[in-house]
């Protein structure tokens, strides 16, 4: 289905539930908008307008990049999707985000008017969509690279492949399908150019939890009390991602689980020298880093913001959600608007 389908369909599904009579208005560079289309809908005499943003499919990943949106509008924002779950419906609905789907899942918050349904499912589930090669595992290493410091994508392939430290044919393979997906514009002697990094970067977050972050975990730990507060890491062993590293670029969040991203080889080190116990249901979690400890791929002890962010994302619970906004707002927004 195309947008307008999906809109449509998710408009039908709501009729089911309440009558409405609605006109659908597509928006004007939807992009720079952030909406797709503008709905006027009359619900028991009452009339109400939207700014509609259209998602085929809506990953758990990408909640915080629709929870931005609320508010910068010029009328309330409205998701409409295919389809959200149950655990979904709870936290769009816990943080204020307004959906519709197409199988008559639903939360409208515009008084007098309420709605909110959860638990109804496909009649027929529909498989998930198969991921571009360029997402899922090795490649989601290299493209952190490029998002990171796009000069990278005229470096060599050999030295890119060193940074990673993965295969050379990986590197040629995953360039090559960046460059036929539109992402790397070729300019022959004149170099190579990063293009759409910020759909780059929504298409890596979302993949990220799923196809290579589990791959990287080398184990679980607990420590005391509130160590971390007072942990002193060498740059050099490793960095904090997730929640200790936005509680320390924002101050705003009092972290749950402490993502630690370090030097495979010098795990032990790491957790000698922080006390921790070895806990397969502890909340330090050491996964290993797949970036150089240099300039470029984060500041001192703390890793890059792009990271964080989709730790912060994969979570997607209220609080990680809101902090995840604020890391958006602060440190990627200025660094998207470049392209």
């Amino acid at each position: 289905m195309n947008q307008t389908e999906v809109l449509r369909k998710a408009m039908d599904a709501l009729q089911a539930l309440v009558p409405v009579e609605y006109a659908l208005e597509q928006a004007d560079d939807p992009y720079d908008r952030g909406y797709d289309f503008i709905v006027q809908a009359k619900i028991y005499g009452k009339e109400f307008v939207w700014c509609v943003e259209v998602r085929k499919r809506l990953a758990k990943a990408e909640e915080p990049q629709v929870l931005m949106k609320k508010g910068k509008m010029p009328h309330p924002h409205l998701l409409a999707t295919g389809y959200v779950p149950f655990e979904a419906a709870a936290r769009l609905r816990e943080v204020g985000i307004q959906f519709i789907d197409t199988v008559g899942n639903a939360f409208i918050d515009q008084p007098p008017l309420l709605i909110f349904v959860k638990g109804n499912r496909p009649e027929k589930d529909e498989p998930a969509p198969t991921a571009a090669r360029l997402f899922k595992g090795v490649g989601l290493k290299i493209v952190y690279l490029l998002l990171c410091r796009p000069e990278l994508v005229d470096w060599p392939y050999r030295k890119i492949a060193g940074m990673t430290g993965v295969a050379l044919g990986t590197v040629n393979g995953t360039m090559t399908e960046m460059i036929r997906r539109g992402f790397v514009l070729d300019l022959g002697k004149k170099g190579k150019r990063l293009l759409e990094r910020k759909t780059l970067f929504e298409r890596w977050v979302a993949a990220y939890p799923d196809y290579l972050k589990p791959k990287l975990l080398l184990g679980r730990f607990r420590g005391d009390g509130e160590w971390w507060k007072d942990a002193r890491l060498d740059p050099d062993l490793a960095q904090w991602g997730g929640e200790v590293a936005a509680a320390k670029l924002t101050g705003y969040l009092k972290p749950g689980t402490l993502t630690l991203y370090a030097d495979r080889m010098r795990m032990a080190e790491l957790v000698v020298a922080n006390r921790l116990k070895k806990d397969p249901h502890g909340n330090v979690e050491i996964l290993e880093r797949f970036w150089p400890p240099e300039n470029g791929f984060g500041e001192a002890d703390v890793a890059h913001p792009v990271i964080i962010y989709a730790d912060l994302a994969a979570t997607g619970d209220q609080r990680t959600m809101e902090t995840a906004t604020l890391i958006y707002e602060q440190y990627l927004d200025r660094y998207f608007r470049q392209d």
